[in-house]
């Protein structure tokens, strides 16, 4: 078998070419300055983002890990975390850092509770915390990652979880609860008051996970839109995450983890004095730390301001509440639970969903697909605005094809029916190589990626032993990053 190696370059090509063939191969990646791609992409408008842009480039070289050495970065960190605290009315003491996204947020966030508790609740020696069943699973990388056990509550009929079942999970391991303001997969914000007030009654950390939401919920709270209380104004919030480069417009790489104290941070940092390289310390898990997101990130706080993104927020909510009518009016198409702000998704109890996303990704709009129950996710941004009316265009379209095709669409359920039965009784090995294989042929008629079209996605959705659907995850996730 011959197999095509990418060998390194004995010489160097000439800048031209270079970024010629960059450009050739972004130009196979999906559209989205056209406004159909709802999430992934956070774009502020030309003006703005030629300053984000510029601070980017100006600090392109600059590294973080010595603050003493790059005195700018430092100072733009902690102006940037300061500025999103004031968002979230972190009043006095609060202490905060900057890191490369929501899920470095994120972990940090459940070491410094591993932490913390080490010192503070010796007798804790089997830590767990306490989230909602919904929130991102960033928070099961990070408890893998620190030997913390995630526990997962279960969420009422509104997509909120449901505070007594996590008091019945408190027990003496447990160091923290976590909520969503608000969750990926429907909007929602948690009952932040209630589970403030537990975690309180048992002495527990709790952490905020906002990085969707963070930089939104304040302005279309002042907008007059309601807002569940979810930030530092809620007594018993120790931590919250935010995400500046998600609804802050500014360039990837820049989350801001923002604690109620000092002494509260200070599990967040290690350091280790006895190195012969010297004293090592470092605030997040990162050593070096590039400085292009952080000054980006300064830049776009600076540059949009709260005028202009109240402006935008206003926008994307207009936007939003727009295409929730058109799909409540669409026969067989609800909105799942009461999203609070521009992050939402819909699901069906008359058509096949995942064919109605297929169908509307081949007319160039791309939606994220969820499970438990088959639905198809929104995330609104300034991006998207002035593009409902054509996007509902779309989806009426979209919904009248699947419509029909009813004898194709029943095919999809029976395969998922017949796979859900396989699942029960073929021996797990034997089952996997099927799936796999079944996976490998769904895709190519299809003619999607892998685990992306409606067939194939639905019959992942129906396998009962999820551990059979990791391993095939694994699997497709290997042969991605295979040269």
């Amino acid at each position: 078998m011959n197999r095509h190696f990418i060998r390194f370059p004995d010489k160097g090509l000439d800048a031209d070419s270079v970024i010629t063939e960059l450009k050739a191969h972004r130009s196979g990646d999906a559209s989205w300055r056209n406004g159909r791609m709802f999430g992934y992409i956070y774009h502020p408008g030309n003006r703005e983002a030629k300053a984000i842009e510029q601070a980017y480039q100006l600090f392109l070289n600059e590294n973080a890990l010595n603050p003493s050495l790059f005195s700018s970065l430092r100072h733009l960190e902690n102006e940037v975390v300061a500025m999103v605290a004031d968002l979230l009315h972190a009043g006095n003491g609060f202490a905060g850092n900057l890191t490369t996204g929501g899920s470095e947020s994120i972990l940090v966030a459940v070491k410094t509770e591993r932490d913390w508790a080490r010192n503070h609740k010796p007798e804790k020696r089997e830590p767990e915390i306490i989230a909602p069943v919904t929130i991102h699973p960033a928070f099961s990388k990070a408890a893998d990652m620190t030997g913390v056990r995630a526990r997962y509550a279960p969420v009422n009929e509104d997509k909120r979880v449901n505070v007594a079942e996590v008091e019945k999970l408190i027990n003496r391991n447990t160091i923290a609860i976590t909520a969503s303001a608000p969750c990926f997969p429907y909007g929602v914000i948690d009952p932040v008051e209630e589970l403030a007030a537990l975690a309180l009654k048992h002495d527990l950390l709790f952490h905020v996970d906002s990085c969707l939401g963070g930089l939104m919920l304040a302005f279309i709270e002042s907008l007059g839109f309601k807002v569940p209380p979810f930030d530092f104004r809620v007594r018993g919030v120790t931590s919250i995450s935010a995400d500046v480069h998600k609804y802050g417009y500014s360039a990837k790489g820049a989350s801001a983890i923002i604690y109620h104290s000092h002494e509260l941070r200070k599990f967040q940092y290690f350091v280790i004095s006895s190195w012969p390289g010297g004293l090592y310390g470092s605030p997040t898990m990162l050593g070096t730390r590039s400085g292009a997101p952080i000054a980006a990130g300064w830049a776009a706080l600076k540059t949009i301001g709260r005028d202009g993104y109240m402006k935008m927020a206003e926008a994307v909510m207009k936007t939003t509440r727009f295409i929730q009518e058109g799909i409540e009016s669409t026969p067989g198409l609800k909105v799942i639970g009461k999203p609070v702000m521009s992050v939402f998704s819909f699901t069906s109890d008359r058509h096949d969903i995942y064919r109605i996303g297929d169908e509307l990704s081949r007319r160039g709009w791309n939606l994220d697909k969820l499970q438990f129950p088959p639905a198809l996710h929104m995330t609104v941004s300034f991006d998207n605005t002035g593009h409902e009316g054509e996007f509902l265009e779309a989806l009426k379209e979209s919904v009248a094809v699947v419509d029909g095709q009813k004898i194709k669409t029943a095919s999809s359920h029976v395969l998922a029916s017949v796979v859900k039965a396989l699942s029960r009784f073929l021996p797990e090995k034997w089952f996997r190589k099927l799936s796999a294989r079944f996976t490998a042929i769904m895709n190519r008629d299809e003619g999607g990626g892998a685990a992306t079209g409606a067939a194939a996605y639905g019959m992942m959705v129906a396998i009962d032993n999820r551990e059979n659907v990791d391993e095939i995850m694994l699997d497709v996730l290997d042969k991605l990053y295979t040269v």
